[in-house]
């Protein structure tokens, strides 16, 4: 089965790519997380979607029994305030934490090209 070629540059790259390795170009209109919300609170999980195209933004929703609840949308700049703050308060130790996962994810997902 042949690789599948950028969206941008046209070059070969891995299906599971989002992000060409060549151009940096997004290969995904949109990039999907979901986290659990925590057990012993029963808060249901938090959907978070990055939109790439235009009008670039950041959507967050809180979904319980299949359904969401709350939905709100960042535009960049404060998404990437969302990323500050969630690294700042991530614990020293925590490199491989949800926080830190999280902030880096949107990091990437709005970094400025």
């Amino acid at each position: 089965m042949p690789a599948r070629s950028c969206v941008q540059c046209s070059r070969e790259l891995a299906d599971e790519f989002r992000f060409c390795p060549h151009c940096g170009a997004a290969q995904r209109s949109k990039l999907v997380e979901h986290f659990r919300g925590h057990p012993e609170l029963d808060d249901g999980w938090l959907r978070v979607s990055a939109y790439l195209t235009a009008p670039r933004h950041l959507r967050m929703s809180i979904w319980r029994d299949g359904e969401a609840q709350a939905v709100v949308s960042l535009e960049p700049d404060e998404a990437r305030r969302l990323g500050r703050f969630l690294h700042s308060i991530a614990p020293p130790r925590d490199s491989s934490g949800l926080v830190h996962y999280v902030s880096a994810r949107v990091r990437r997902a709005f970094a400025a090209r």
